[in-house]
């Protein structure tokens, strides 16, 4: 009865730090990136999307790489399938803001430049 207690605590306390991680919002993707929503936007406007961009990435980045130092314990056999899960959905989504971020610089030579 004991350790069905503490695995549930354990199931429970992981599924919290999933949630605080990211992972149990959205797709992870962006979808297509539409170039054409760039041309209408001044050098100005330009700069402050590609710093969004950029730090979406890194603030991304840095919680893909806090999930990788997980201890998952050897109790919970998915546990380690889950944190790749992660891991992947968080870099497909670093994946889809690099293209965001290459269209914007696309706009942004052809304005600024």
């Amino acid at each position: 009865m004991k350790a069905i207690a503490l695995a549930s605590t354990g199931a429970a306390l992981f599924l919290a730090l999933a949630s605080a991680a990211g992972c149990a919002s959205g797709t992870g993707s962006l979808g297509s990136i539409d170039p054409l929503k760039y041309h209408a936007l001044d050098c100005a406007e330009l700069d402050v999307v590609m710093g969004t961009t950029a730090a979406g990435i890194s603030r991304t980045a840095i919680s893909r790489g806090s999930v990788g130092q997980w201890n998952v314990p050897a109790w919970a056999p998915v546990g380690n399938r889950a944190v790749g899960a992660i891991q992947d959905r968080q870099t497909a989504k670093i994946d889809g803001l690099r293209q965001e971020q290459a269209a914007i610089d696309t706009a942004r030579k052809r304005k600024c430049r």
